[in-house]
């Protein structure tokens, strides 16, 4: 027998491209998208940019004891904030809860100098805040 535990690894992380890829964001991934991009940042923040079809979900309510939103249950989460740290967070609170998550490396700033689409409340163009 080991002297040393086994440790449980915490949730992943994926590339801006990769989000892209697996929430039907990407070029390539138009129509074959199952994972939900969940944005845990503040609602002043998604309302400035976020990524189109997002699910906003601030970390600061998910700490609370928020649930995910009915269409966001039971499908794998790519969880997204402005840099990273949050989403990290929130990934590793939501793994813990048994869901399927993963943070983006680079967040939101690392989407918008991909190029990938942001849009503000209103659905134009929008910026990360």
């Amino acid at each position: 027998m080991s002297m040393f535990r086994r440790v449980q690894r915490g949730a992943g992380r994926v590339t801006v491209q990769e989000a892209a890829s697996r929430t039907g964001h990407g070029s390539a991934a138009k129509g074959t998208a199952h994972a939900v991009l969940l944005d845990v940042r503040e609602s002043d923040e998604w309302h400035a940019g976020h990524a189109p079809r997002a699910v906003h979900l601030p970390l600061s309510a998910l700490a609370a004891g928020a649930g995910l939103p009915p269409h966001a249950q039971a499908r794998p989460l790519i969880v997204i904030c402005r840099s990273g740290t949050r989403s990290r967070q929130a990934a590793e609170l939501l793994a813990a809860r048994g869901a399927a998550a993963v943070d983006v490396i680079g967040g939101m700033s690392g989407w918008a100098k991909a190029g990938l689409p942001v849009v503000d409340a209103r659905g134009e163009r929008g910026a990360v805040a």
